[in-house]
C-alpha cells in the first residue's frame, strides 16, 4: 500500500494557513480577484492530490500495482493547478507584480 507522501501531510497544513491568513490579516473581508482565485485553486490542488494518491493506493491494493489510463489526466491537471496556484502566489506576495 502506497504510503503518505509528503504532498499528502503538507498541504492539510498548507490549506489550513491560508484560511487562517484570510480570517486573521484581512478580518473576514470578503475575498475578491487574484486573491480569491488563489485560495480556490490551492483548495482544489489539495483535492487533487488527494484524489491521486487514492487512486494509486486502491490500484496497488486491488490491481496488483497496475495504474488505470485515466489517472494520466487527473494527474496533469493537478500539476497544472499547482503551477497556476504558484503563479497566483507570486502575484499575491508581490513578487510577480509590476514594475
Amino acid at each position: 500500500m502506497p504510503r503518505f507522501r509528503w504532498t499528502q501531510l503538507t498541504n492539510i497544513p498548507v490549506v489550513i494557513t491560508g484560511i487562517v491568513a484570510w480570517q486573521w490579516e484581512l478580518e473576514e473581508q470578503k475575498l475578491k480577484g487574484i486573491l480569491l482565485m488563489h485560495l480556490v485553486m490551492g483548495c482544489v490542488s489539495s483535492v487533487l492530490i488527494w484524489v491521486v494518491w487514492f487512486i494509486h493506493k486502491r490500484a496497488q491494493r486491488q490491481n496488483g500495482g497496475i495504474l488505470p489510463a485515466y489517472r494520466l489526466p487527473i494527474e496533469a491537471a493537478a500539476v497544472a493547478i499547482v503551477a497556476v496556484t504558484g503563479h497566483l502566489g507570486g502575484f499575491v506576495s508581490d513578487v510577480n507584480g509590476p514594475g
